[in-house]
C-alpha cells in the first residue's frame, strides 16, 4: 500500500446512476475533515476507464468489470423490475416473471446495465440511446422497461409504475479502484463502507500492529538471553526477563490479531453495502 505521504489532498469518488452515496460521503465528512471527498457521476459503461485513467480514486460501478486491472468489493445485488404504464395490465400482480412478458415490445437501451443471454418479448424497431428515452417510450406506450430499481427510481414519473420480475438478470454494484492505486485513502474508504468502526484495528492499523509485534518479540528475545545461571540471581533474572517478554509478545500478538487483509474482491454480491433492494411495492 502507498504510504500516507503519497494520498492525495482530496479523495476522488466516482459513481453510476442510481447509486446513492450520501451515507458513506457523510461518514466520510465525519471522520475525514481534512480530506475533501469529490463526487463525480459517470455512465456505468465509462466507470471503468475512468478508474484506468486516473480520473477517480474509487468508485461504486456496477459489475463486471476487469479484474485484471482493477480491484473490486462488491456492496449489493438490486432488484429487477418492470417498467409499465399504471394502467398496465402487469400492474395487476405484485410480482411477474419474464415469460408474463412475452407478448410485450421489450425496450433496450444502449445504456443497458443488465446482462441479458435472450432479451424477453419482442424486441422494438430501435434502441434508444439511454435510459431516459426508454422511459419516455414506456410513457408513450411504445413498449416497456426491465432495469434495476434504483434505476426505476432515479426516473420516476406519476404516469408509471413498476413491478418486480422474479426471473430476470440482476445487477450488482462494487467499490472498486486501480489495483496499483491502493492508497490509505482508499483503504479509509473501503474501511467506511464495510461499516469498520473509527477505532477498528483492520487496514492501516493492523500493519501498525504487526509492527508491533515485530518490535516486541524482538525486545522479548533480546532480554530472554543475558539472565543465565552463571551470574547470581540469573536463573532468577532469566525467569523475569522471560515472562515479562512473554506478556508483551501475547500482547502484541493480541492486538495484531484483528487484523485482516485488504479487501480485494472479497463477498459477494449481496453484501454489506447498501443491502438489497427489496420487492418494492405499489407507487
Amino acid at each position: 500500500m502507498t504510504g500516507s505521504e503519497a494520498a492525495p489532498p482530496s479523495f476522488r469518488l466516482a459513481y453510476v446512476p442510481g447509486v446513492t452515496p450520501d451515507k458513506w460521503v457523510r461518514i466520510w465528512n465525519e471522520r475525514l475533515p481534512d480530506v475533501p471527498l469529490a463526487l463525480t457521476q459517470v455512465p456505468a459503461a465509462d466507470a471503468g476507464g475512468a478508474l484506468l485513467h486516473g480520473d477517480a480514486d474509487a468508485g461504486l460501478v456496477r459489475l463486471p468489470v476487469d479484474r485484471s486491472v482493477l480491484s473490486a468489493i462488491p456492496l449489493y445485488t438490486e432488484t429487477t423490475v418492470v417498467l409499465v404504464p399504471r394502467d398496465h395490465l402487469v400492474t395487476a400482480a405484485e410480482e411477474v416473471s419474464v415469460e408474463d412478458l412475452a407478448d410485450e415490445i421489450v425496450l433496450h437501451p444502449l445504456d443497458d446495465v443488465l446482462d441479458w443471454e435472450r432479451l424477453p418479448g419482442r424486441p422494438a424497431l430501435e434502441r434508444p440511446a439511454g435510459t431516459a428515452d426508454a422511459v419516455e417510450l414506456v410513457a408513450a406506450g411504445i413498449g416497456v422497461l426491465l432495469l434495476p430499481l434504483s434505476l426505476a427510481r432515479l426516473h420516476h414519473r406519476k404516469d408509471l409504475t413498476y413491478r418486480t420480475v422474479t426471473d430476470a438478470p440482476e445487477s450488482s454494484v462494487a467499490l472498486s479502484w486501480r489495483e496499483d492505486a491502493h492508497t490509505d485513502r482508499v483503504e479509509d474508504f473501503i474501511g467506511i463502507v464495510r461499516g469498520r468502526t473509527v477505532n477498528s484495528t483492520r487496514g492501516r492499523q493492523s500493519e501498525a500492529s504487526a509492527s508491533a509485534r515485530r518490535t516486541a518479540e524482538g525486545g522479548g528475545t533480546g532480554g530472554g538471553k543475558p539472565g543465565g545461571a552463571r551470574s547470581g540471581g540469573g536463573k532468577a533474572g532469566g525467569r523475569t526477563a522471560g515472562k515479562a517478554g512473554g506478556r508483551q509478545v501475547g500482547g502484541a500478538a493480541r492486538r495484531g490479531a484483528g487484523g485482516s487483509s485488504r479487501g480485494g474482491s472479497g463477498g459477494k454480491g449481496k453484501g454489506k453495502g447498501g443491502g438489497r433492494g427489496g420487492r418494492p411495492g405499489h407507487r
